[in-house]
């Protein structure tokens, strides 16, 4: 492999890789390395912030490279008995494996489902027993995992943490020992779980896996990472027109680290991107469209978002109707329950906060009243692109 080529690899979206220089001595070495990419089925909804890590793992397969996706599908089961996570939920076997065919669905938007070895959990922890479980933990102390942040953060504010909790760490690290990962990646949140793995593969008598972080997409509000909770996401199955809009709202200073991590765009163009930024001679909305055309054909195809252009520079920026309009459910409902009813509000107390917020149209007109009874044909507008027609 060329250095340039393993120079790409190893900066290009990355925040840090342990051990840099090893990984690149793999590169080099020309050997097939197994990359580990898990997922936690609680939540199967893939937004932009995945799709970071999720182009990394694409240039490393295209180079030959094999992924091996992990459903978490034991752990998944087990939940967050403590209550403490949100993001852990008990599933039953049934939404696990729904939630799953609806991740890969979309992980396979972005990765070559052919090159892609698939491993459930359960493969090996349905094997496990008592004995297997407390060897695990004789390998760790507690106050290894106490250095985690927020479990140290809990533990100073003298918050409860379940001996449940302390074992996700180590059921991941036994992941990375089952599959004989080379490679593990994720966010930087996760760089606590990939060293546990890199210690216990050494435990084990292999070869301590590389962990390669990529950096936590900030979302469309600027300030938090993109997250479905925060409401601040793109998501990958998005509509196309609805994906362009989202992406015109990133405020300007997000602009130059979404084309950097979500694109293929040149470095040597991104420079130049940032040149003309700094001296005023590039307009940051041309480069949003440029972005947003990027991501939608990733996605989607040029002709997808070539369409979502038109209809962005349509009814946002010539504030012209759409041509054709979403037919709604039947009329007869207020307006609060209407919104929830076809989508256009998540819940009652979100479609209050719209009206209140004076971003619902009725026929053009803005409308704050939550109770109004929407009529036959009625063109409902939610925002600046959301458009529906009563029936």
């Amino acid at each position: 492999m060329l250095e340039s080529d393993i120079s790409y690899l190893l900066k290009r979206g990355v925040a840090e890789i342990i051990v840099e220089d090893e990984m690149a001595q793999l590169l080099r070495a020309g050997k097939k390395l197994r990359l580990k990419e898990g997922f936690d089925p609680s939540f199967p909804d893939i937004h932009l912030g995945h799709m970071v890590a999720l182009r990394k793992l694409h240039q490393f397969q295209e180079r030959g490279h094999q992924i091996v996706l992990i459903v978490a599908d034991w752990t998944a089961q087990i939940g967050d008995p403590s209550g403490m996570s949100a993001t852990r939920p008990m599933l039953t076997l049934e939404q696990v494996k729904a939630n799953a065919l609806t991740y890969m669905q979309q992980f396979f938007k972005i990765v070559d489902k052919q090159k892609t070895e698939i491993r459930w959990q359960s493969e090996w922890f349905d094997k496990f027993t008592l004995s297997d479980i407390i060897q695990l933990t004789s390998k760790f102390t507690v106050a290894q995992f106490l250095a985690r942040d927020d479990f140290s953060a809990r533990y100073k504010a003298e918050k409860p943490i379940a001996l449940t909790e302390l074992l996700y760490p180590l059921l991941q690290a036994y992941d990375s020992v089952a599959i004989e990962a080379d490679v593990e990646f994720g966010g930087t949140d996760q760089k606590f779980n990939f060293l546990v793995g890199r210690e216990l593969q050494s435990m084990m008598g292999q070869r301590p896996q590389q962990c390669f972080m990529v950096p936590l997409l900030v979302g469309t509000d600027g300030s938090q990472k993109m997250s479905k909770s925060l409401g601040n996401c793109i998501g990958v199955t998005e509509p196309p027109e609805q994906m362009y809009g989202k992406v015109m709202s990133i405020p300007d200073s997000l602009v130059l680290t979404y084309f950097e991590l979500l694109t293929d765009v040149p470095d040597q163009e991104l420079g130049e991107f940032r040149e003309g930024l700094e001296k005023e001679k590039l307009n940051p909305m041309m480069l949003k469209k440029r972005l947003a055309r990027e991501i939608i054909a990733q996605l989607y195809d040029q002709k997808a978002a070539a369409e979502a252009e038109g209809h962005f520079e349509r009814t946002v920026q010539r504030k012209e109707k759409p041509e054709e309009i979403a037919l709604g459910t039947k009329s007869g409902k207020s307006l609060q329950d209407y919104l929830v009813e076809n989508r256009l509000a998540k819940s009652k107390s979100e479609a209050r906060r719209l009206i209140d917020q004076g971003a619902v149209y009725i026929n053009d007109e803005r409308v704050k009243d939550a109770n109004y009874t929407v009529q036959k044909d009625d063109i409902i507008r939610v925002g600046k692109r959301r458009y529906i027609k009563s029936t």
